[in-house]
């Protein structure tokens, strides 16, 4: 049974991810992902990475062990495209997408289909998002809680892991890339 709604959920994830549209002209490239963009909001200069925003506390490193670290309560913009294959690749701001912010990293996302494909040893470094959204309080800023809705099960059907090339303090990136595996950060309220 589990096996079969993932199955459904993957299947309703990839039917969604088409970006072409077909007119009575010609097929013309669209610039977001209908699925994961219904208003079909643009944002100019963003490579494509305009289909989803996500926003989500529980993604960043903490400075300390204290549950109480400022670091944990920190928003963290997710401004994702969606692939044919059913991935997402997100890139990452601490401070959201305007023309001069950097980002400090992405998340790669992948059908539940495509993590039971890994290895366990690769599977630790990947978040289930079905319980990992409401740990993070993600909310998807740019839609309204209509047009949420039919998003939130294929999203928490997925896998997300988080990769940081730079820490938000830094003006460069500074030392090794990481890999954060969210699920062990403590909660938060």
């Amino acid at each position: 049974m589990r096996g079969m709604i993932l199955l459904g959920s993957a299947l309703l994830l990839l039917a969604g991810c088409s970006t072409a549209a077909t007119t009575h002209k010609a097929v013309e490239a669209k610039v977001y992902n209908e699925t994961f963009n219904p208003r079909q909001k643009e944002y100019p200069n963003h490579v494509g990475f305009n289909d989803l925003h996500i926003q989500a506390i529980r993604h960043l490193m903490p400075d300390t062990d204290d549950v109480n670290d400022p670091k944990l309560q920190a928003i963290v913009h997710h401004h994702c495209k969606a692939y044919d294959d059913g991935t997402l690749i997100c890139m990452m701001f601490h401070s959201g997408m305007k023309d001069q912010d950097k980002p400090i990293g992405f998340e790669y996302i992948i059908t539940g289909e495509q993590y039971a494909s890994l290895d366990k040893a690769e599977q630790r470094y990947w978040h289930y998002h079905a319980t990992e959204i409401p740990r993070a309080h993600a909310t998807l800023p740019d839609l309204t809680a209509e047009e949420a809705g039919p998003l939130l099960g294929p999203i928490g059907s997925t896998y997300g892991k988080v990769i940081y090339f730079q820490k938000p303090e830094d003006k460069l990136p500074i030392g090794e890339p990481y890999i954060l595996v969210v699920q062990d950060l403590p909660e938060q309220d």
